[in-house]
């Protein structure tokens, strides 16, 4: 049997409570890489121990066995337990034996017309909702199949107490994102295409070599072509990648995963697979080459990364930056806002991503101002002190924090890019989507950056 954290067994304790007080159907939040599957595993063990049956549903064929696996090493009956995926299980209801509890994973999927139908064939049972994300995109949100919700420990409080691993986290600024449309709640593949810097695929290794060399990595593409893209240029350079995709058939699929977690490949680099519930612990280092809209995906790419290890600081590569949309993981999210469907919202969902976010232009690091160590980067030192651009992402929208100071400076920039045509064509760039020396000399010229910063960034990038 697993040992149970503290943290999970509070969790199994607020559930219960839940239950006590009359509640039936209830969302249970765990941040990713907190051991959902361990908790759920625990519940259903306690539940079949009194001769009740337990319904486990999942919606990926990936972690079925994973979570089967987990329930038997937790002692559950497992004659008492009826675990498959929803689809299977919602066209079979006339067949199965009514269960008196419903564990539910990933559970922000669960307004799906198959879960629903599950979910109205047992109106007895107890539901138990589990999701790292309680929120959906779209209008219609859980408050719709349930009447409670256990918030889990925040990421903050997991880091402080080393249940998640400390990271770094780099924003490059590889994209357009005027380019990006939406639709059905993310955006297109082929806005992505458009949006996407053409270098990026190169500056994904390089940067990698530079922040990262040595730490196995997964990669996280919004398409076939770019993962194969992205795949190519790490093994061009030397460095043992795969990549895997929808399409990969499931054996090469489990070998190159086997391989990974036997540190046989240093760079995963796969489209839409990694991201809910399957059990890489071994990954240091998330490589982001696509944008999403999704609150959901953006947690699950970057706390892939996060699992603990004695000594370890994880590299989170935000190619796309993500974070301009969702603030930073650690950033605290009021779920019990975010659940409710949105017409019946007293306020957004997610509440404030955040205190002011700052990046470096130096090494691109991206951090908590507050977490400045005086006046400097707290990754490499760099003094920041004439860098005036704060972000901040509230209800995930990005605002600047403006101040007199930055009012005069942007001021003075608006009359340095109507004098200089290559200012004009820099102006809207982060210092990731720079390629010439002139243009780091304009970027340093127009945001008062001393001379040698320019030449010091493009002898970098040339390097690497």
């Amino acid at each position: 049997m697993f040992a149970l954290r503290n943290y999970q067994i509070e969790t199994i304790d607020k559930v219960y409570q839940s239950m006590r007080q009359g509640h039936k159907r209830i969302i249970v939040q765990q941040p990713p890489r907190t051991g959902k599957t361990v908790i759920m595993a625990e519940i259903a063990r306690r539940t079949t121990a009194k001769n009740n049956r337990v319904m486990f549903v999942i919606h990926r064929k990936e972690v079925l066995a994973q979570a089967k696996a987990t329930f038997k090493q937790q002692n559950v009956d497992m004659g008492l337990a009826t675990m498959g995926m929803v689809q299977s299980l919602s066209r079979r209801l006339d067949n199965l034996s009514p269960p008196d509890l419903i564990l539910i994973d990933e559970a922000h999927h669960a307004l799906a017309k198959s879960y629903v139908r599950i979910l109205q064939a047992y109106p007895d049972a107890y539901v138990l909702f589990f999701t790292a994300t309680p929120v959906r995109t779209g209008h219609d949100q859980l408050d719709q199949v349930a009447d409670d919700i256990i918030v889990g420990k925040s990421i903050k409080w997991l880091t402080d107490h080393r249940f998640l691993a400390p990271y770094k986290y780099y924003g490059l600024g590889d994209i357009d994102r005027t380019k990006l449309r939406k639709r059905n709640g993310d955006y297109t593949t082929e806005s992505m295409d458009q949006a996407l810097d053409r270098k990026i695929y190169g500056n994904i290794v390089k940067q990698y070599q530079r922040l990262a060399t040595g730490k196995q990595a997964v990669v996280y593409c919004h398409s076939v072509e770019s993962a194969q893209k992205v795949m190519g240029k790490f093994a061009k350079a030397g460095i043992s990648a795969a990549e895997v995709d929808g399409n990969t058939p499931a054996t090469v699929r489990d070998d190159l995963v086997a391989k990974f977690r036997n540190q046989e490949l240093m760079i995963l680099v796969n489209v839409n697979l990694f991201t809910e519930g399957v059990d890489l612990p071994n990954v240091d280092c998330v490589i982001m080459a696509r944008p999403t809209q999704s609150l959901a995906l953006y947690l699950q790419f970057s706390m892939r990364c996060l699992n603990p290890r004695e000594g370890k600081t994880a590299i989170i590569i935000d190619h796309v930056d993500n974070f301009l949309t969702f603030g930073l993981p650690i950033n605290d999210r009021d779920w019990k806002e975010a659940i409710v469907t949105k017409d019946k919202r007293t306020s957004k969902p997610a509440g404030d991503a955040g205190p002011a976010i700052a990046q470096c232009q130096e090494c691109f690091g991206t951090f908590y101002r507050s977490d400045m160590k005086d006046g400097c980067c707290p990754y490499c030192g760099h003094e920041m002190k004439a860098e005036n651009k704060d972000y901040k992402v509230v209800n995930v929208d990005l605002q600047e924090i403006k101040n007199a100071e930055l009012v005069k400076h942007r001021k003075d920039m608006a009359q340095k890019i109507i004098q200089d045509n290559l200012m004009s064509n820099i102006a809207g760039k982060s210092p990731g989507q720079l390629r010439t020396l002139q243009e780091f000399q304009a970027y340093a010229k127009l945001h008062g950056f001393k001379p040698g910063w320019a030449w010091y960034q493009y002898k970098n990038r040339r390097k690497h």
